[in-house]
């Protein structure tokens, strides 16, 4: 069982990936903006994974990511991006600024729980 911090702003995609998740026996944490997860993780709670949206109020998943890196963490988890842009330039940027993984909107939910899967085992390596 992993311990993962999703932050998304679209409660419906939100509440769907936290039972996905439940479901295959993690545990979730749900923000539903950028700044609520950055205060979630400045509580001092640790997590397996991250799952940030690209585009949330106040603060994006980029720059959650980029306060992730100043904040700390030890370790950093790994952190999966989901966006409803899927321009190749948007999925370098994302991947250039350190997040461990992409996915575009709209995803199957056994297809994010097999991503999520293997970026837990990669981690366990």
């Amino acid at each position: 069982m992993a311990n993962i911090l999703l932050a998304e702003d679209e409660s419906v995609l939100r509440m769907l990936i936290t039972d996905t998740l439940e479901d295959e026996g993690h545990h979730v944490v749900e923000a539903c903006s950028g700044k609520e997860a950055v205060d979630i993780l400045e509580g001092g709670s640790t997590f397996d994974l991250v799952i940030l949206d690209y585009m949330m109020p106040v603060y994006t998943g980029l720059e959650v990511l980029t306060k992730m890196k100043t904040m700390r963490l030890q370790p950093i988890p790994p952190v999966l991006m989901l966006t409803a842009k899927s321009q190749q330039s948007v999925r370098d940027e994302v991947l250039a600024s350190g997040a461990s993984g992409f996915m575009s909107k709209p995803f199957s939910p056994m297809e994010l729980a097999e991503r999520v899967e293997a970026m837990l085992n990669e981690v366990e390596r």
